[in-house]
């Protein structure tokens, strides 16, 4: 019996119109190619379905991707026309759309039966944190390094971080903390310190 045919290519390209941002057709294709191994691997059925957090599932997790995207985006802008700095804009595009592809492996627990079809128990865990799986993914898919290393968001998981990769963590907790007060009525910070699942 064959999996059925989700085209995961297409609901990935409609999902991230941010993707036009990047200027590498090849490196575009790799963020779309991460992404369909992980909606793949997981189970899932639509990206939709993958939620922001494991205990918030009144945002997507493309909205939260979406908006850091945009954040980080927007911030690199500044960074080059006020302070003259010059960010790689591919580099943080393409960092920015998979730091959390990861949770395709880590959130099936997380959600109904009914929004998966059959996760691959050989990567799907929620034991491995979505950044460092997010992190395999890219690896795997052969984005470059400079993506790779911007990709680890949460746990410091990267001693040397570059320009690009501080704009994908602050644009994330940015992001977080706006999702975080609109659906619990707290900062990113209270809601780790309060439902952290990690000691």
């Amino acid at each position: 019996m064959s999996e059925p045919d989700f085209d995961f290519d297409g609901q990935v390209r409609d999902a991230f119109p941010e993707l036009e941002e990047i200027e590498d057709g090849d490196l575009r294709e790799r963020v779309v190619e991460a992404w369909v191994l992980a909606l793949e691997r997981g189970g899932w059925r639509d990206v939709e379905d993958i939620p922001y957090a494991w205990n918030i599932h009144e945002v997507s997790n493309i909205e939260h991707v979406r908006g850091v995207t945009r954040i980080a985006l927007e911030s690199a802008r500044e960074q080059r026309e006020f302070h003259g700095a010059d960010p790689d804009v591919d580099t943080i595009a393409a960092a920015c759309l998979l730091h959390d592809v990861g949770k395709c492996y880590e959130y099936p627990a997380f959600v109904d039966d009914e929004l998966l079809a059959a996760p691959d128990p050989t990567y799907v865990s929620e034991e491995i944190p979505h950044s460092i799986s997010g992190y395999a993914l890219a690896h795997e898919v052969g984005c470059p390094l400079p993506v790779q290393r911007a990709i680890p968001h949460f746990l410091g998981e990267v001693p040397k971080r570059t320009l690009e990769a501080e704009l994908v963590k602050s644009a994330n907790s940015a992001s977080s903390n706006a999702i975080t007060e609109a659906t619990m009525g707290i900062t990113l910070q209270e809601w780790v310190e309060e439902y952290s699942q990690t000691s």
